[in-house]
């Protein structure tokens, strides 16, 4: 069996990003965290780091990052999102909506699958995703798309409760 079990960021403040994740997420806790040096000798820093997420899978956030996040309209390479498979999307958006998050882009109309994107704090971009459909062949339809992206107000550097 192959399964991912986590992805490691790292952002300025670990703060809102957590919130943002605990939001969405709320049945995640943050599972440990702790202290470590990062760097070379010559050039090591001391961050914090958390896993924050249940039993089976988790994000590493760690702080203490310097420079510029990538953007996310730009062609650089790094992660472009993270994806979610959720089991009420309009649940988690109206979670996010009570704390000030707004949706960044709306994906088109698919017969199989609802998605949006939201910006966090940090300048991630998350996916969540609700499949209307067991079927593999209908969830993993490609094609099949309808309608415009709709692209809404970022919330990328409002501050969130």
């Amino acid at each position: 069996m192959v399964r991912l079990e986590h992805i490691n960021l790292v952002m300025e403040d670990i703060r809102p990003t957590l919130a943002f994740l605990l939001t969405a997420f709320p049945q995640w806790r943050v599972r440990g965290e702790g202290d470590m040096t990062w760097g070379s000798a010559e050039n090591a820093s001391t961050r914090h780091w958390l896993h924050v997420g249940d039993d089976d899978y988790y994000l590493t956030l760690n702080d203490g990052a310097v420079g510029e996040i990538r953007d996310l309209k730009g062609i650089q390479p790094g992660v472009a999102h993270i994806g979610f498979v959720v089991d009420d999307l309009q649940s988690v958006i109206h979670r996010l909506s009570l704390k000030g998050f707004s949706v960044d882009i709306k994906g088109r109309d698919h017969p199989f699958r609802e998605t949006v994107y939201y910006n966090d704090p940090a300048g991630f971009q998350f996916e969540f995703l609700q499949y209307n459909s067991d079927k593999p062949s209908e969830k993993n339809m490609y094609g099949g798309e309808s309608g415009e992206l709709e692209k809404k107000e970022t919330n990328q550097n409002t501050t969130h409760a």
